[in-house]
């Protein structure tokens, strides 16, 4: 399939669950994320130079800034080679058969590159952005990827799920719908899914369906505690006509013998994601960090973000935390994290260059992974 990694030697894991099934070692590719920048030539430049350099593939989301669907057409027209990949489209804000529908559209504009990644998102965004109800996110991710392949396969399309029906069923609308498929002809029949998830519900499904797994704030050694269980039961259930699971995760990037302080960028962000992305008792991106360990700290870094003192939620972020998740040391220590993300699993390993020599790090890694 387009846009999978080629296998080469026989293991026994799927990612971090480390399920008990034959599967084949993907070699690690690398990613990353690019957003629309202000200068539109810039712009294509910065994503031509990051293909140039050896990434494989790019990503780009939208939250509740320009929308995603935008930037990869664009992606697909100043790129080559590098698989488009959303991360990610929430669920909530376009119908399924549109989420089909564009997914076509960007893999004839790439010829054969695009990866729909889908997220819930959360209700922060879902329900104070776009006014829709935060409901059902894991059922409604198992109908849209129903609903999508069948639209790719050109099936007549007809779905009748707990949140989608299609056409509408007696006594909904006008009466007039009727099962139809797509006009166009799709590049691909089975177009990549990447799903974004970290409750174990989710991750579990996300192993049983998709062909990627987006997870955020994924720290190497402990990412097993928090998702293998998940892995293994969704691996256990998963279609032998699904190639293995690919995992996409990384973070910044920076390679010098003085750039250890550049791991501080991070903090604000994951400040905003752990304190601010959510309300107290209803925050997905706390309760990993308590999973991983820091229910004290995680706490502490809410109250303070919510608390308006944003400086000092990002000082609570723990140091190991950061540093385990980033890529941002001497070359020795960058190597050893690269290492860290490939043995728990990491297929596609996603940097944010962040360093003096951002490019050129970029190479580095590319050619480490070559």
């Amino acid at each position: 399939m387009e846009g999978q990694d080629a296998p080469t030697t026989e293991r026994v894991c799927a990612g971090t669950g480390r399920a008990h099934m034959p599967r084949e070692e993907p070699t690690m590719k690398l990613g990353a994320t690019v957003g629309v920048r202000d200068d539109p030539d810039a712009f294509a430049a910065h994503a031509r130079r990051l293909e140039e350099a050896g990434v494989a593939y790019l990503w780009t989301g939208e939250a509740y800034t320009a929308d995603a669907v935008s930037t990869m057409g664009f992606l697909a027209a100043v790129t080559r080679t590098a698989q488009i990949g959303s991360s990610i489209l929430p669920l909530y804000s376009r119908t399924p058969t549109l989420l089909a529908m564009t997914a076509v559209g960007i893999d004839k504009l790439s010829k054969g590159r695009c990866i729909l990644g889908l997220g819930a998102s959360g209700p922060q965004v879902i329900e104070g952005f776009h006014g829709v109800p935060y409901d059902a996110p894991l059922a409604r991710t198992r109908e849209i990827i129903d609903i999508c392949r069948s639209v790719w396969r050109r099936d007549r399309l007809v779905h009748e799920g707990a949140n989608y029906q299609v056409p509408l069923p007696e006594g909904e609308g006008t009466g007039l719908g009727k099962p139809l498929k797509i006009m166009d002809h799709p590049v691909r029949e089975r177009i990549p899914i990447y799903v974004a998830s970290l409750g174990p519900k989710n991750v579990e499904m996300t192993a049983e369906l998709a062909e990627g797994w987006l997870p955020l704030h994924y720290w190497p050694e402990r990412a097993h505690e928090l998702w293998g269980a998940s892995l293994e039961a969704g691996a256990a259930r998963r279609s032998a006509d699904l190639p293995p699971l690919q995992i996409v995760a990384g973070g910044s990037l920076a390679i010098g013998s003085d750039v250890e302080h550049l791991r501080d960028r991070d903090r604000p962000m994951l400040a905003l994601y752990y304190g601010g992305m959510g309300a107290r008792g209803k925050n997905f991106y706390n309760d990993v960090l308590k999973r991983y360990g820091y229910e004290e700290e995680a706490e502490q870094i809410q109250e303070a973000y919510l608390g308006g003192d944003r400086k000092r939620s990002a000082a609570l972020v723990p140091a190991e935390l950061v540093a385990g998740m980033s890529l941002v040391g001497d070359a020795g220590y960058v190597r050893d994290r690269i290492e860290a993300y490939r043995d728990s699993g990491v297929t596609v390993l996603n940097v944010q260059p962040v360093g003096p020599n951002r490019m050129q790090d970029v190479e580095t890694v590319a050619g480490w992974l070559a």
